[in-house]
């Protein structure tokens, strides 16, 4: 009698893209220090006192770089975070109303922020299916949203979660060859179910001659059942920058989005996404409107499922009054806080990682985790791998001691990812933001606790977004907003810093 060994498949060899640099500093730090000694250099060749004039300013403005805080943002990346939160707190900005008492043209409940110039167009899909496309007018960027149902992993075979997790990277390595993608976005929503969906589909088909007995049984069904269940969603946006998009046309655009439709969603299929279907207009302004709402879920669902649609516009799915502080963002009824990613789990890990982060927590009222990727095309992906070889290599030469066991793992990290490049793999840069929100600034303190208890599962580093909690939240969203889109200064920059 022969046992065979049960192997399960791990995941990992993620890393932080970093340009070479001396120390803490990155490539720009330096610069900044070569080029200061030099020229402190030839200052004494004058005087020691000149020298010491040149060499303290140098090391005022240089000497920030070097001093990073845990998730590695230097000083003047934490300045810009409290300078920025401050302009925006004197000129009243962290404040919104809108609606017909409002002073905003057009007296509509527009979304606040980012979304505030996004605009909303609808479509037809091969199938005659509508489908709605959110127009960012400040940068030209059309973001299409999915909406999925994805099989569990409940009662599968090991194999057939392998097969999964392969065919979802299959489909993240080919939107590296959508003509125009700026990134894409898989949001899980989940909340507590109101009850309505399951009262209008058993309350309406219960037989006018059904036994007292087994009416009796159904309501009561209907009547507790909502109280230990949950709702999720899952949405995937795709945002893409298309050529020409000031001089072509709306019904151009359209459908050049639609016919890109059909080959996503087969992909989504066959990596364990399920039935898998194009948002309509509504359906989006609906999803915006329940977040910053959430007492308003239940009757959004009845009045859908009474009426077959709820007829709400865009223009009106933003709350009536929000205010964002440092640590919180209250809309309408809900306060919620985010998280943002600093550090992927390190080592190996199994694909079922992010389970107990996505699945619904007790006393949060919607919990939302967004995956944000950024797919990188071919030629760049070969320039970034070698460059990562050259900067692990050069840390491994440069470090001494305990350290240099971990440089020695960069190194070996580095090699596997070129080869698996050089192999035909697609490279992706990946981030994520977690929300919760509750009912009341008091229980933020029991959700900073839940939050913390899941991250712990997931090997998660996450630091929260202090003084862009309003930012967060709209990032978060199945809206479209990428985060490096929004910056002023060039993503390369950023990295280099």
């Amino acid at each position: 009698m022969t046992t065979e060994a049960i192997k399960t498949r791990t995941y990992g060899n993620w890393r932080r893209p970093r340009k070479a640099g001396l120390g803490s500093f990155g490539l720009i730090g330096t610069v900044g220090v070569f080029g200061g000694l030099v020229v402190i250099l030839l200052a004494s060749l004058f005087s020691l006192q000149a020298a010491m004039v040149v060499a303290m300013p140098i090391a005022a403005v240089v000497g920030p770089l070097a001093i990073r805080t845990q998730d590695g943002r230097n000083v003047y990346n934490v300045m810009a975070l409290r300078v920025g939160w401050s302009r925006r707190k004197s000129k009243k900005q962290h404040l919104y109303v809108s609606g017909p008492l409002s002073t905003r043209p057009g007296g509509r409940f527009r979304p606040p922020g980012m979304l505030s110039k996004v605009t909303m167009l609808e479509g037809r899909d091969p199938y005659d299916r509508p489908f709605g496309v959110l127009h960012h007018r400040y940068r030209n960027l059309y973001t299409v949203v999915l909406g999925c149902e994805p099989d569990g992993g409940s009662l599968v075979d090991p194999d057939q979660v392998d097969i999964w997790v392969a065919m979802w990277g299959d489909w993240l390595s080919r939107l590296a060859h959508e003509p125009g993608l700026r990134g894409c976005s898989l949001i899980v929503e989940t909340a507590p179910d109101p009850g309505t969906r399951l009262a209008t589909e058993v309350l309406t088909r219960i037989s006018p001659g059904a036994p007292p007995a087994a009416r009796a049984v159904m309501e009561e069904v209907v009547d507790r059942y909502p109280s230990a269940s949950s709702e999720m969603n899952t949405y995937i946006t795709l945002t893409y920058g298309l050529a020409g998009g000031n001089k072509r046309g709306k019904a151009e655009i359209l459908t050049d989005l639609s016919l890109r439709l059909h080959g996503l969603l087969i992909g989504l299929v066959g990596a364990g996404g399920g039935s898998a279907e194009p948002l309509s207009a509504e359906r989006i302004a609906e999803v915006v409107r329940v977040a910053y709402d959430p007492a308003v879920a239940a009757d959004v669902l009845d009045v859908r499922a009474q009426h077959g649609g709820t007829g709400l516009e865009w223009a009106d799915s933003g709350p009536a009054a929000s205010l964002e502080t440092v640590n919180a963002y209250h809309h309408d009824s809900g306060v919620s806080r985010s998280w943002l990613l600093t550090l992927a789990p390190r080592g190996t890990v199994r694909s079922s990682v992010l389970r107990s982060l996505l699945e619904p927590a007790q006393d949060i009222r919607r919990k939302r985790v967004a995956l944000l990727y950024r797919p990188i095309d071919p030629a760049t992906s070969a320039k970034i791998v070698e460059s990562d070889r050259r900067s692990s290599q050069f840390m491994a030469t440069s470090t001494r001691g305990m350290v240099r066991a971990r440089a020695a793992s960069e190194v070996e990290a580095a090699e596997q990812t070129a080869a698996e490049e050089a192999a035909g793999a697609g490279l992706v840069e990946f981030s994520m933001i977690v929300t919760v929100t509750v009912d009341s600034a008091d229980e933020l303190a029991d959700a900073n606790v839940t939050v913390r208890n899941l991250l712990g599962a997931t090997r998660l580093s996450m630091r929260a977004a202090d003084r862009m909690q309003a930012a967060a939240f709209s990032c978060g969203l199945p809206a479209g907003i990428l985060p490096w889109e929004q910056t002023m200064i060039p993503h390369e920059l950023q990295e280099a810093l």
